[in-house]
């Protein structure tokens, strides 16, 4: 059986105000799973940073810069608010295109389902916690 635990209080407490106190059961679910919580990125691939480089901009830059950048997509897993993003700053510029796909690339859009813990909540669930 799931541990339903965490739901319990998410429902109970409503951190985020979400008023599920207000809602009925097939409206706290629609809540709980619609994917509309910006979170961070832990990681990113290579190729994914890859993917955000603007062409124009990667083409303008020195050998050095084009090493450098080379060095990061070449890596299976960066983390995009560490080393990466200075490089990124430093090689590109602050307010460049790529630098700012760069930015809206490191962070993903999920459930507060999945940020309380779980993959999807079912109707049953939070009939069970009530």
């Amino acid at each position: 059986m799931t541990d339903l635990t965490a739901l319990a209080d998410e429902i109970a407490n409503d951190p985020l105000g979400r008023g599920y106190a207000a809602m009925n059961r097939d409206a706290i679910v629609a809540s709980l799973n619609a994917v509309d919580r910006a979170v961070n990125r832990d990681s990113m691939t290579g190729t994914e940073i890859g993917a955000a480089i603007d062409p124009a901009e990667y083409n303008a830059l020195t050998d050095a810069g084009k090493d450098r950048v080379i060095g990061l997509v070449s890596r299976d897993s960066v983390d995009p608010f560490g080393f990466a993003a200075t490089v990124m700053i430093d090689v590109f510029g602050g307010g460049s295109a790529t630098v700012t796909a760069l930015a809206s690339a490191r962070t993903k859009t999920i459930s507060r389902a999945q940020e309380i813990g779980y993959r999807r909540v079912k109707y049953g669930w939070v009939e069970a916690v009530e």
